[in-house]
């Protein structure tokens, strides 16, 4: 992890400070690589990829059966009326 330090000068006022401290830790890069760690969703492997596909066709083919046996209504298309 790096470390942002900005020390005082003696003329210096609280203003300029922080202007200095937000150019250092804009400079340094952290923030852009503590978003990306914050946000970054962990890659499923592939078992469970295949797990979720297998599912996701079980589901399709249940759905499509209760369709045609009038269970379950056909999904309307956008534009019709």
């Amino acid at each position: 992890m790096i470390n942002v330090q900005v020390d005082k000068n003696p003329n210096e006022n609280s203003l300029s400070i922080l202007r200095r401290f937000t150019k250092k830790v804009q400079g340094s890069g952290v923030l852009p690589r503590v978003r990306g760690i914050r946000y970054h969703a962990r890659t499923l492997s592939s078992y469970k990829v295949k797990q979720k596909t297998l599912a996701s066709l079980k589901r399709k083919e249940e759905i499509k059966e209760l369709i045609k046996l009038g269970k379950m209504p056909e999904k309307p298309t956008r534009f019709s009326r």
